[in-house]
């Protein structure tokens, strides 16, 4: 009995072991504390005919009477959610007169189960387009649903479909986890070189991203006493990072920008200002003078125009500072040559 219940638990656990997001689940990194975005098309997803679970009393994701929200294509993907988190998932089309709609489930760790086989769960929630306007509250094309953990990690599974008929249509899925786990990914040395800068001159550096390496934590970059940009932007700096230090003279305008050689790779840049003395370094800047950020938009701005280049502006009155910038590829870009362009007036 005993070589039994011990050969039963051996299997048990092996089980656990191997016991992974199914193949027809895209598994996405959500690592805590930052945003991860992914683009997909619905067109690599399939049609669920049968929309039950959703409606039954131990799932309760969506009404019968709106599964036609519901008909298209469906693309799954799972990650996991640590505990003491919070996650927002949103689906942003590419059209935005493409009615998408957005679903997501929470099970135990150890729960793999996928539509349409899904007897129950911990919550499910689902946005869809409305069929009545809200008091008090707008629809734009985007969708939204919101989970959070307590004690205990879960598995998440996110499907991205369309109304009935809609079978294509590109999108991003963003995916903003807040969480009291730490981010334990090992910080890599910073490679940090030294600039010059002239007033009155501008000067070319050559740079390439594959000598950089990535900042894993990037919550120093949303603090108040920093303010360069807010956590929602961080995949735009989730990649490698090569950092350079020069000086802005007294009564002074400092112009940065970043020309990546290949126009289609998306970079961003920053910069921070501190005392000549200071040897304050990302990711432990707990406070600058200043801080600004410059990366690809998520809409158009009215009036304005974006191309593949980066540039943000620092200024010195009565000081001179110490000038820390850093060009980071955006959604994990880890290489790539570019240019960089320091103008002092």
């Amino acid at each position: 009995m005993k070589t039994f219940v011990v050969l039963l638990i051996f299997i048990s656990s092996t089980f656990m072991l191997k016991a992974q997001f199914p193949s027809s689940v895209i598994k996405i990194d959500a690592k805590p504390n930052e945003t991860t975005q992914v683009t997909g098309n619905l067109k690599t997803g399939k049609i669920i005919s049968d929309l039950s679970w959703a409606s039954s009393s131990s799932v309760a994701c969506f009404p019968g009477t709106q599964n036609k929200k519901f008909r298209g294509n469906h693309v799954l993907y799972g990650f996991v959610i640590p505990p003491y988190s919070e996650v927002t998932i949103t689906v942003i089309p590419k059209d935005k007169n493409k009615n998408f709609s957005l679903y997501g489930y929470q099970v135990g760790t150890n729960n793999y189960s996928i539509v349409p086989n899904l007897s129950s769960c911990v919550s499910c929630e689902a946005d869809h387009k409305w069929d009545y306007p809200k008091r008090g509250k707008t629809q734009d094309h985007t969708r939204s649903v919101f989970f959070n953990s307590i004690k205990n990690s879960y598995n998440i599974f996110i499907g991205v479909t369309g109304i009935e008929g809609l079978t294509e249509g590109d999108y991003t899925l963003k995916i903003e986890l807040k969480s009291k786990v730490a981010n334990t990914s090992e910080q890599k040395p910073l490679k940090k070189y030294s600039l010059k800068s002239v007033k009155g001159k501008s000067l070319l550096y050559k740079g390439d991203l594959a000598e950089g390496v990535k900042i894993h934590d990037l919550s120093w970059a949303s603090k108040s006493s920093v303010a360069c940009f807010p956590a929602t932007q961080n995949s735009k700096f989730n990649g490698n990072h090569i950092i350079y230090i020069t000086e802005i003279p007294p009564r002074s305008i400092m112009e940065i920008t970043v020309i990546p050689d290949d126009p289609k790779a998306n970079m961003s840049i920053y910069a921070y200002t501190v005392g000549t003395t200071s040897t304050a370094m990302v990711p432990n800047l707990s406070s600058c003078v200043t801080c600004e950020a410059e990366h690809k938009w998520d809409y158009k701005k009215r009036g304005k125009t974006q191309d593949h280049t980066r540039t943000i502006k620092l200024n010195a009155i009565n000081n001179p500072y110490r000038v820390v910038i850093g060009v980071a590829g955006a959604n994990g870009l880890t290489k790539g040559s570019f240019k960089l362009k320091v103008t002092v007036k």
